[in-house]
C-alpha cells in the first residue's frame, strides 16, 4: 500500500475511457490494494475524490470522501469514504448550477463549470453490492467531476469560455468570495 503519483493533464491515460472493473475481482488482494492506494493518495494530496485513471490505472473505479465538511471549496456535506465501481450517472433534473472546480490532475487551476444538480449514481460498492445514491447540489458536481475521469474527460473540457479558467492564486484573490458567499 502506498501513496501513488497523480498524473497530470497531458498524460494520455487521462484522455482514455477506462474499462469496467471485473466484478468477480472485487474483494481480491489486488482490488483492496488499489482501493487503499487510492485512499492514501487522496489523503496525501488533500482531495475529496479520486478516480483510478488519475493514478494511471485504467479501471472504472472512483472514491469520494469528505471527512470534516471543510474543504478548499468551503464547508460542504461530510461523506464517509466510499468506493464506486463501474458507476453510471442518471440526471434526474435539468436544473444546473456552476462552481469553480479544481482537480488534482490539473494543479494550480480553477474553472467555472455548470452541471446538473440532481443526479443518481448506480454503481457496485467496495463489497460487490449493486447500489444507488442520489446527490444534489455541490455533491452532484463532485460525483460528475470524479466520474468524468472514467470517460477521459477533465473539468476544463466543460468550461464554456476560456475566461472562466483561472490560476488558483488569482481565483482566491478575485473570485473566491463569489463562491464562498
Amino acid at each position: 500500500m502506498s501513496v501513488r503519483k497523480i498524473i497530470r493533464m497531458g498524460h494520455p491515460r487521462l484522455r482514455e475511457r477506462a474499462v469496467d472493473y471485473p466484478v468477480t475481482q472485487i474483494g481480491s488482494g489486488a482490488f483492496l490494494e488499489l482501493i487503499t492506494d487510492l485512499q492514501e493518495t487522496l489523503h496525501a494530496y488533500g482531495g475529496i475524490g479520486l478516480a483510478a485513471p488519475q493514478i494511471d490505472v485504467g479501471f472504472r473505479i472512483a472514491i469520494i470522501e469528505i471527512e470534516d465538511g471543510m474543504t478548499r471549496y468551503g464547508e460542504i456535506e461530510s461523506i464517509p469514504f466510499a468506493v464506486y465501481v463501474n458507476p453510471q450517472i442518471t440526471r434526474l433534473s435539468a436544473d444546473a448550477a456552476g462552481y469553480w472546480e479544481a482537480c488534482l490532475s490539473v494543479p494550480g487551476m480553477r474553472g467555472y463549470v455548470e452541471r446538473p444538480q440532481h443526479i443518481r449514481v448506480d454503481f457496485i460498492d467496495g463489497k460487490g453490492k449493486p447500489t444507488s445514491r442520489e446527490a444534489r447540489g455541490f455533491l452532484a458536481t463532485v460525483f460528475q467531476h470524479e466520474l468524468d475521469h472514467l470517460d477521459g474527460t477533465l473539468y476544463i473540457d466543460r468550461i464554456k469560455h476560456p475566461s472562466l479558467l483561472s490560476f488558483e492564486e488569482e481565483w482566491l484573490e478575485h473570485h473566491s468570495d463569489e463562491e464562498m458567499g
